[in-house]
């Protein structure tokens, strides 16, 4: 953070007060009378300036609704320093399980007491963005800082949240077995032909038994066509946003490269289990399709594998439409049937956030995704890592459909399976995964973001 020290034991000593006193009622607590704190303004282009009273200097208790755990989401420390920089304002977080979250967010914010800001999910976009307030930022500002936010406004120019992270899917493989195939980083493919040539290497057989998969994306089928479907050029949804566009020429291509994979090139198989991370895990599989989320996995489950992680391969050396898609993780919400009190203090908070390289940082670091904020895409110490190394070249030329319905991924898998284990043809399969997700998104009042994508013009 870019602020100044605070050196007074007057500030600290109000910091313990208000965090026995203040909390419960909004009357309880203690008072700022010191506006000018001292501190630098922070941001590039969304700025804060820390020298004003927040709700007048008077005290007041906001909650936050979370589902992660501190370790996790970046607003518990956050809310900590702002707690030290204004001591009237007590933030109290609230952690519900992921479950009993979604039940019980949409019925308090139906009401005047639910939490003034809330931790958000764009999956559940639709429950709960008729609560949401609109941001009081500049949308020019925002959109400075934060690239990605466009994809996030409504027909008005306004957001609700934003993403603070992104991620995208990338390419796992054990280091230990790339060493073994006589492999070296001069090996590493950026074509997918090359990645076939070093995936057979990496392939074990016991006779007609498989021992070791080269590659593995059993489970991980929904996750990758969409990637190559965009690295084509075809989009996931028809043009007026609202139907999903997958019985068309290129998923069947891409079905049919991918069923080959395993059926002609034989690097990996249906048959070898049916979680892609566990049999990377377990050593049983040298290249894997993961998205970020890999990492905490394999720390908790498997931290003796030594393994490493590139781009995902293109079909071409040529820039594509788009490298893959992305999904990222959002900024909190703000609470409008709340009062006109907690609103600003909620509204200030947010502001806070976004100005704050600290929140971003600690995004990172907890959740393992590529900082969406501009002035922190080419950090040295975010890049160290190699999820980050490997995304930052294509940052701008990945693609957010929106939140996407459940059934894409879920109609998706059912027509691979279909084409690989139950005897259908992929001509048969994909017009059926067509149906399903016609039939599943009836009614849906969703909307397809990718036409707010820089590069939506070239597409086929």
């Amino acid at each position: 953070m870019q602020f100044k020290k605070i050196a007074t034991a007057t500030i600290a000593t109000a910091g313990i007060l208000a965090m026995l006193g203040a909390c419960g009622s909004g009357s309880q607590g203690v008072t700022d009378t010191k506006k000018d704190k001292g501190l630098d303004v922070i941001g590039t282009n969304v700025k804060y300036d820390p020298n004003h009273l927040v709700n007048e200097g008077k005290p007041i208790t906001i909650d936050y609704w979370t589902w992660s755990d501190k370790g996790v989401d970046p607003v518990y420390q956050l809310s900590e320093d702002y707690h030290k920089i204004y001591p009237n304002v007590t933030i109290k977080i609230k952690k519900q399980t992921w479950d009993d979250y979604w039940t019980k967010l949409p019925l308090q914010l139906k009401g005047k007491n639910g939490p003034a800001v809330f931790n958000i999910h764009n999956s559940y976009d639709s429950l709960i963005r008729p609560y949401a307030a609109d941001y009081d930022i500049d949308q020019a500002q925002l959109e400075a800082d934060y690239p990605s936010s466009a994809a996030h406004e409504d027909a008005n120019g306004k957001v609700k949240y934003i993403d603070s992270v992104i991620n995208t899917g990338n390419i796992y493989y054990n280091k230990t077995m790339w060493k073994e195939a006589g492999l070296t980083d001069a090996d590493i493919p950026t074509t997918w032909d090359q990645f076939i040539d070093v995936a057979k290497k990496l392939t074990k057989f016991d006779g007609d038994k498989m021992t070791q998969a080269g590659f593995n994306f059993n489970g991980a089928y929904s996750a990758i066509y969409q990637g190559l479907n965009y690295q084509k050029g075809t989009l996931l949804f028809k043009d007026d946003g609202k139907q999903a566009n997958y019985d068309n020429d290129t998923t069947k291509e891409n079905m049919q490269f991918l069923k080959d994979m395993y059926e002609k090139d034989k690097i990996g198989s249906v048959n070898f289990g049916n979680d892609y991370s566990e049999s990377f895990g377990q050593g049983q599989t040298a290249m894997v399709y993961a998205w970020g989320w890999l990492e905490g996995t394999m720390k908790d489950k498997y931290p003796n594998v030594d393994y490493g992680v590139f781009a995902t391969p293109t079909f071409s050396t040529d820039t594509p439409f788009a490298y893959d898609r992305y999904n990222g993780e959002s900024t909190p919400g703000v609470n409008k049937n709340q009062s006109k009190e907690q609103q600003a203090v909620a509204q200030d908070f947010v502001k806070y956030l976004l100005a704050n390289d600290d929140y971003i940082r600690q995004a990172v670091k907890g959740l393992n995704s590529f900082p969406a904020k501009a002035n922190l895409q080419n950090d040295a110490d975010i890049l160290k890592s190699p999820v980050m190394k490997a995304i930052q070249p294509r940052v701008s030329r990945l693609i957010w459909p929106g939140a996407t319905p459940a059934t894409v991924e879920s109609s998706g898998k059912v027509a691979f399976e279909d084409a690989t284990q139950n005897g259908k043809s992929i001509d048969e399969a994909v017009a059926e995964g067509q149906k399903a997700m016609d039939k599943d998104m009836k009614g849906s009042d969703f909307v397809s973001a990718e036409s707010k994508y820089e590069f939506f013009s070239e597409h086929k």
